[in-house]
């Protein structure tokens, strides 16, 4: 099920090893035309920089070039919005994890642009539908 988990994000919990849904995740992203840009694998870069250790967890910067492009045009300094991040770390169960992804709407509204909307709804709810097939609901 997906959450509004935080007022910039939203979440579901998937009954999936980390590996296991971190490769579901970057699956359904592209599905929806979302590529990867970047990866941050936190739990290596706290353990290298901090010599703290950290549950698996990873930072996907998703990009879907189309509505990039056409939040450029509209605003060129959007980029500093952009990408959309996507997180998966590993759950508090064993087995489990959680995938959330930034809410577009919220991050855009920073703009105080409303030609904005429009693509903010568009890939928030592509993000939703990738999500959600994570979880196996669609």
């Amino acid at each position: 099920m997906l959450t509004q988990s935080t007022r910039y994000g939203f979440s579901t919990a998937v009954t999936l090893p980390y590996e296991a849904a971190v490769a579901r995740t970057r699956e359904e992203l592209g599905k929806e035309g979302f590529g990867v840009l970047t990866e941050i694998d936190v739990k290596a870069t706290l353990k290298k920089k901090l010599d703290v250790d950290f549950r698996p967890y990873v930072i996907l910067g998703a990009c879907n070039p189309p509505f990039a492009y056409q939040a450029l045009q509209t605003e060129l300094d959007i980029g500093l919005l952009l990408p959309c991040n996507v997180v998966v770390y590993a759950g508090d169960d064993p087995g489990t994890s959680v995938v959330a992804a930034m809410d577009p709407e919220a991050a855009l509204k920073l703009a105080e642009n409303p030609a904005m909307g429009q693509v903010a709804g568009e890939v928030r709810a592509r993000l939703e539908r990738a999500l959600r097939r994570v979880a196996g609901e669609a």
